[in-house]
């Protein structure tokens, strides 16, 4: 196997071919993010007398910009990994480079997979990536509305214009609009997918999470693979992180807040209404307090346990059950799982 590293860009990939991971043996190319610019790259390969199933190709997500690139590898028969950018980072920190340019890059990301060799990359299917594309579309308006409340806000506090007031009237209202249109649209198109559909009737079966945290949860869930609900909340920032060495260094343990922060928002959210009207969890916070557990503390807590329980109602296709001890024998008898690992999810 050959090891490429490909630094994305919007107009060009600088991409680094391994020839000999022990002697540290390289060929570099630059050509266009377009498929035409692989079709040149696999070219290029072939007269290293490289096939593309002999190739992995490892880049770093970088919103959209990867994603054709990596989609157009795929369909060549290139095993592809889309890694983490920090992860990239401190590996070159250990390989002790200290340059960076796009062609050092593309080497640390080719040596980065000789090192590791990271897990291939399947991109999720048509349905997954246009609900990933709608919510996000969504997430955009909504924002901007708030923005322009915010600006209506501060303009009936304030001497302004009528015509600068009107304004943000008319742009709120138009808003407004588009949000409500974008609103339907998504529901309309979950529920044309019979799959969709299925998997959010069951993460809003239970009680705290609604469709706004659901279609984010199925976003995720359809658009990524995890092996298991530990691997999914750690992608959600969800897991404690601990920093202690010796006598002299004892901090406080914390939540890692890696992955996207607005997913986090919204299961902040859900997390408070689930200490209220989810008995399962109300009783894990309520219990977490009384040992000591500071409310920020057991709030985490019910984070990370949400996001196991959204993953296990998938993963075994039985909607969420208010009696623990019904659903840890449900998990138990449709995966095999022992005690300490349904406790776990």
């Amino acid at each position: 196997m050959f090891f490429i590293g490909i630094d994305v860009s919007k107009a060009k990939l600088d991409c680094s071919l391994l020839l000999d991971v022990a002697n540290g043996k390289r060929k570099s190319k630059s050509v266009a993010n377009s498929k035409s610019g692989i079709t040149d790259l696999l070219a290029w390969c072939a007269k290293q007398f490289i096939a593309p199933a002999d190739l992995h190709a490892i880049m770093e997500g970088t919103g959209a910009y990867h994603e054709r690139a990596a989609i157009a590898l795929f369909d060549a028969n290139v095993t592809v990994s889309i890694t983490n950018p920090a992860h990239v980072k401190q590996c070159g920190r250990s390989l002790g480079i200290r340059t960076k340019t796009d062609g050092v890059d593309s080497l640390i990301l080719a040596k980065y997979g000789a090192l590791i060799s990271p897990k291939s990359w399947l991109p999720p299917a048509s349905e997954a990536r246009v609900l990933q594309a709608l919510l996000a579309r969504r997430d955009a308006v909504f924002q901007d509305l708030q923005r322009e409340r915010n600006r209506l806000e501060k303009a009936e506090v304030t001497e302004v214009s009528s015509l600068i007031h009107q304004s943000i009237l008319d742009t709120i209202a138009f808003m407004e609009q588009q949000l409500a249109k974008l609103e339907d649209n998504l529901d309309q198109y979950i529920n044309n997918h019979l799959n969709l559909k299925e998997d959010r009737d069951l993460l809003t079966s239970m009680p705290s999470v609604g469709p706004q945290v659901g279609n984010q949860m199925l976003s995720i869930l359809h658009n990524l693979s995890f092996r298991s609900a530990e691997q999914f909340a750690a992608y959600l920032g969800l897991v404690p992180v601990e920093r202690q060495s010796g006598s002299s260094i004892k901090g406080r343990p914390r939540l890692s807040k890696n992955g996207p922060a607005h997913i986090r928002a919204k299961l902040y959210m859900a997390a408070i209404v689930a200490t209220r009207h989810n008995p399962h969890l109300k009783a894990l916070y309520q219990r977490l307090q009384a040992n000591g557990k500071s409310k920020m503390s057991a709030l985490g807590a019910v984070m990370r346990k949400l996001a196991h329980i959204c993953f296990g109602v998938l993963k075994t296709r039985i909607p969420y059950q208010s009696d623990y001890a019904v659903s840890c024998w449900l998990l138990r008898r449709y995966l095999s799982l022992s005690k300490e690992a349904c406790r776990r999810i």
